[in-house]
């Protein structure tokens, strides 16, 4: 890990996605409930960001609790209930807690490294030299792409999503808040493009849900567990500590 990658890996995985940070005139609701829910938790308030984007989903980034942020989507916001934004935040807080983020977000660095080695071969492959030279690069970037998905892979156990699932529900206080949201977040990822998820697809990991669907070469970089199993494990989990209410429905909320 180098000093770079350390310090800078949360910037540039924000820039990545043109996020947006909150304040008292940019969703400041949203930035008042993720304070909350980091108060709840015993944790130091993280940043807080908006990505415009219509397909909901959310990540979290940063070195350690005391340099974490969180970043939502407008279409997590607009198409959520207030309590299951909580409980999409409340994942991403646990997995600052657990210090999740600093080896996924160097991971999501590095990873896009080895990409932009693979398009700068494309990128010459594409060039006038279409001989040893466009063979080579054809090479590098069957060689470089499971690379980078490997480097990924290799990384990000999928034992952490459900722990951060598990840790999540206890900091927003309802497993079912947690499990409506997972499963319309997979509803709408499926059918709703993410340009910048899709140009970045090394940041895929550090979403609470896969938001890659276009390109088949998107699979390669999967590292999430199935959105079912992690449902019917937050129901069970619901069940253990004796909550039975349903899951909140569709309503408006005040994201100022």
């Amino acid at each position: 890990m180098n000093a770079y990658a350390y310090w800078n890996s949360d910037k540039a995985v924000l820039r990545m996605h043109n996020a947006q940070e909150c304040n008292s005139q940019v969703h400041p609701e949203l930035q008042r409930m993720v304070h909350q829910l980091a108060e709840d938790a015993g944790m130091p308030h993280p940043r807080v960001y908006v990505i415009d984007q219509d397909q909901p989903n959310a990540f979290a980034t940063g070195r350690n609790p005391e340099n974490a942020a969180v970043a939502a989507t407008t279409g997590l916001l607009r198409r959520m209930s207030r309590e299951e934004v909580a409980a999409v935040m409340a994942h991403e807080l646990a997995h600052i807690r657990n210090y999740d983020t600093l080896i996924m977000t160097v991971t999501a660095t590095f990873a896009g490294a080895i990409s932009m080695l693979a398009n700068f071969a494309m990128f010459f492959r594409g060039g006038r030299n279409q001989g040893a030279g466009g063979a080579i690069a054809a090479i590098a970037i069957m060689i470089l792409a499971p690379l980078a998905a490997a480097v990924v892979q290799m990384a990000i156990s999928r034992s952490r999503e459900y722990e951060a699932d598990r840790v999540g529900a206890e900091i927003c206080g309802n497993p079912m808040w947690l499990a409506s949201a997972l499963e319309k977040i997979q509803g709408f990822a499926s059918r709703i493009d993410y340009d910048k998820a899709e140009e970045n697809p090394q940041t895929a990991h550090m979403f609470i849900i896969n938001p890659l669907h276009v390109h088949k070469r998107d699979k390669l970089f999967s590292t999430h567990p199935n959105t079912q199993n992690r449902i019917a494990a937050l129901t069970r989990l619901a069940q253990e500590s004796g909550i039975s209410a349903p899951a909140p429905q569709r309503a408006q909320n005040p994201w100022g």
